[in-house]
């Protein structure tokens, strides 16, 4: 996935911004949602990235599937200076197909969205994914 498509992506999403706070070589996707007073909040980081062809991405993901990600794919690792527990490092030299880094992008959106209150949820037309919501009590 080169830079162009990567930004689109990430900018895709509701309440998505991008910002430069370590210069304009590295651009920083977040997520920012109105607090309860509707002013706007500090914004959560959902990816990182280089910018540059041949560049990575740190994507937040699932402890556990982040370690099956590392395993099956060189292209996949720790994220440097991130808390590699919960963020891959993702090589973007054309080796991992377009939808698959897609995916993850959407991925890391989804998990820091999870962790914002339910109210901003809301504001961003966010629906909680299968398990958490519509469920039937029996």
């Amino acid at each position: 996935m080169d830079p162009d498509a990567l930004r689109k992506v990430c900018l895709s999403f509701p309440g998505a911004y991008e910002d430069y706070p370590f210069g304009p070589e590295t651009a920083v996707f977040k997520v920012r949602a109105s607090s309860a007073g509707g002013s706007p909040t500090q914004g959560k980081v959902f990816a990182l990235s280089s910018m540059s062809p041949d560049g990575y991405v740190n994507l937040k993901c699932e402890p556990g599937l982040a370690v099956q990600l590392r395993a099956a794919h060189p292209e996949i690792s720790g994220a440097w200076h991130m808390n590699k527990t919960h963020w891959n490092g993702v090589r973007l030299d054309g080796t991992l197909p377009d939808d698959m880094v897609r995916d993850m992008v959407e991925d890391s959106y989804d998990l820091v969205v999870a962790g914002l209150t339910r109210k901003q949820q809301e504001q961003l037309g966010w629906a909680r994914l299968s398990g958490s919501a519509g469920r039937e009590r029996a």
